[in-house]
């Protein structure tokens, strides 16, 4: 029988980091990453984690070395729309399942003898490639194929023998079915049933012949289909990851740099899951689901997705907002939870206004619909007099905590939460201009000024000998969110800042100190702090870390995401962290910015070691076009190409931004 766990806390993810910059993966000629399994202790005791999701079904995996040169893999399986009572974050069905596939394959009628991993490989899903051989030393390869479906609740192992032992070989699969009923008495739409399944099987095979075999794990509402068809659901996952890498493709000479931002679009791009609310993106990570968050889906993640031009990206955002809408009126929460249901709080008011105005802003700007744009701008409007109804004596917002909910001083009045309403009233002033309200597009920006004079006075200050901001009034101690102004196009302090950032007492090789003198890192500021050092036209300074970064995150030990937190989350894979990663390049290195339902800016910040990058295939205002830009002298050249090859071309002195209408 199955055992079946209601989980309340995260996946615990216990990895042995050794900290130094360790490349154990290689970049494949097909997209994916590899690593090849060498015979040293460090590989043979080595694990990691990863999630990958689908549309119903998130897997959370821990897969490696046994230490004797074998598999080790556990499968951690979550359900985000099967929900039990009481209804909270943590109330989906979740399972521990996991099957050692070698006891049920047998070469000739015997059972494996022995069995060596070579390879794993990753680009959306997992793939490990494997030695096997019976007793009579008949050796043949096997390569398993670790995914989730894109549209049904089922996890599925998709495993192909190869012969290669030089005669006829039979295989067979000694298959297993088992079924398994969760209690009615506390299933929100329940009963669910379980249903486990190595397929039975036997197949002849010639020297050089290939056969395959499945198994899968689903868990399903009444009257729903059953089974899955492992190769069925590999060409969709297949058909999502090829839409994912051929729209907006970066390319500069750094295939790192590439690659990982290529693989941030499919992690940013995976974890949105079917609810009642529709689809929606979660922070994910084994723990969080069926829900949004006003930071992480609406400022993080949400202002990402009409660059990526990915369908359900879009749903997914406008129904993130539609949620936050419905508080209209009250402190905005937190989060909603529970598909919806019900919102949640645990710091008070984080300033959550401020970022949800913030994001709905830019993504609409990005998205460039007009009935969008109506849609919801109610919402902002509402987020906006909240703001103001916050604002302290002295000119900035107040709130109780920001996004860190307490865990580090935050005052009254925090740096975050003042920058985002400050660029919250100039996507304001743009989108009000565009819906024909003019007299409020003016009193936007006009406010942004007063913000951003206020924010000066209020938060600038010299901090353990920069020139910088206190994150809060009587903090004497660097932090990491010194850097959101920058992100925001506010660049007064911006050297004493860039040089704060960057010295000992907050960056360290695995990112930014949360505040000088701890351990605490969350790569969400390690990321807002390179866009903005690229922003503020330090390219260079910003690069050399990036590339440290990239390598380290992608290559590296724990692989191949951007990760939330350590030591808290212990450097799990959130979804959301993946859009800061490729906000970078957008928005840091390309300094893209819309200013209208149909207008955007280009200010490059390219390092100098780059002589040409480009972003291809970018979708915003629902349309298609190419931006490059290449380096003339001490000036840049900037190409817009629309998908109908015609050319708007501007000369940029390094620093100015473009502006291009669509």
């Amino acid at each position: 029988m199955m055992r079946i766990l209601f989980f309340t806390a995260v996946f615990a993810c216990v990895i042995n980091f050794s900290y130094a910059e360790r490349q154990r993966w290689a970049l494949e000629p097909d997209g994916a990453i590899s690593w090849t399994v060498k015979d040293i202790p460090e590989d043979k005791n080595h694990t990691d984690t990863i999630e990958i999701s689908g549309a119903r079904v998130a897997g959370n995996l821990r897969y490696g070395m046994n230490g004797l040169g074998g598999l080790h893999i556990e499968r951690w399986l979550i359900w985000p729309a099967l929900r039990f009572t009481p209804n909270r974050t943590h109330t989906h069905l979740a399972l521990s399942k996991n099957w050692n596939i070698y006891d049920h394959i047998f070469i000739d009628g015997k059972p494996l003898a022995r069995e060596t991993v070579k390879k794993f490989s990753l680009n959306g899903m997992l793939a490990v490639e494997s030695e096997i051989a019976n007793g009579d030393g008949k050796t043949l390869a096997l390569k398993s194929e670790l995914f989730p479906s894109q549209s049904r609740p089922v996890w599925c192992d998709l495993y192909t023998v190869e012969n290669n032992s030089g005669e006829p070989v039979e295989v067979t699969v000694k298959g297993v079915f088992e079924t398994e009923m969760t209690s009615e008495a506390n299933s929100l739409y329940g009963p669910y049933e379980i249903t486990r399944e190595v397929e039975d099987k036997t197949f002849r095979l010639e020297p050089g012949a290939k056969g395959a075999f499945q198994a899968y794990v689903g868990a399903y509402r009444d009257g729903e289909e059953r089974g899955a068809s492992a190769e069925k659901e590999l060409k969709e996952r297949k058909k999502f990851l090829k839409a994912v890498a051929s729209s907006l493709v970066l390319e500069t000479p750094d295939e790192v740099v590439n690659r990982m931002f290529a693989f941030a679009k499919i992690h940013a791009a995976e974890d949105i899951f079917e609810t009642a609310a529709g689809f929606i993106h979660c922070p994910g990570g084994g723990g969080y689901y069926a829900g949004v968050w006003a930071n992480d889906q609406a400022e993080y993640a949400n202002p990402f997705f009409p660059y990526l031009g990915y369908g359900r990206g879009n749903e997914a955002a406008l129904n993130c907002f539609r949620l936050f809408a419905q508080y209209i009126g009250t402190c905005m929460p937190s989060s909603v939870i529970c598909e919806g249901m019900y919102p949640e709080g645990v710091a008070g008011d984080r300033g959550d206004s401020a970022m949800v105005a913030y994001g709905a802003g830019r993504y609409l700007l990005a998205r460039g619909s007009r009935k969008e744009a109506e849609e919801l701008w109610p919402l902002i409007e509402w987020c906006i007099e909240y703001c103001e109804s916050k604002i302290n004596s002295r000119g900035v917002v107040a709130s109780d905590s920001d996004e860190l909910e307490n865990r580090f001083p935050a005052g009254s009045a925090n740096l975050c939460t003042t920058s985002l309403y400050y660029d919250a009233l100039i996507s304001a002033s743009y989108l009000a201009r565009d819906l024909g309200k003019p007299g409020l597009s003016k009193k936007y920006m006009a406010r942004s000024k007063e913000i951003r004079k206020n924010l000066e006075k209020y938060f600038g200050a010299e901090v353990e000998g920069f020139k910088t901001y206190r994150y809060y009034d009587g903090n004497d101690i660097l932090r990491s969110w010194i850097c959101i102004p920058l992100c925001m196009g506010i660049y007064d302090r911006k050297g004493g800042t860039v040089a704060a950032l960057l010295s000992p007492r907050l960056m360290t090789e695995n990112g930014l100190l949360t505040q000088a003198g701890t351990n605490n890192f969350w790569d969400r500021s390690t990321l807002y702090a390179l866009r903005g050092i690229f922003a503020a036209g330090e390219a260079d300074k910003a690069y050399e870390f990036l590339k440290h970064y990239s390598a380290m995150r992608l290559l590296g030990d724990h692989v191949p995401y951007a990760i939330e937190a350590f030591p808290e989350g212990n450097q799990r894979h959130l979804s959301a962290e993946s859009a800061l990663y490729a906000r970078v390049l957008t928005e840091g290195v390309f300094g893209l910015r819309p200013t209208g339902l149909n207008s955007f800016s280009v200010s490059p910040s390219m390092p100098k070691a780059w002589n040409e990058m480009a972003l291809r295939k970018v979708r915003l205002f629902g349309k298609k076009f190419d931006i490059i830009v290449k380096r003339e002298g001490e000036k840049f050249r900037v190409d817009v190409v629309s998908s109908g090859g015609k050319t708007f071309s501007q000369i940029l002195a390094e620093g100015a931004a473009a502006e291009f209408k669509m």
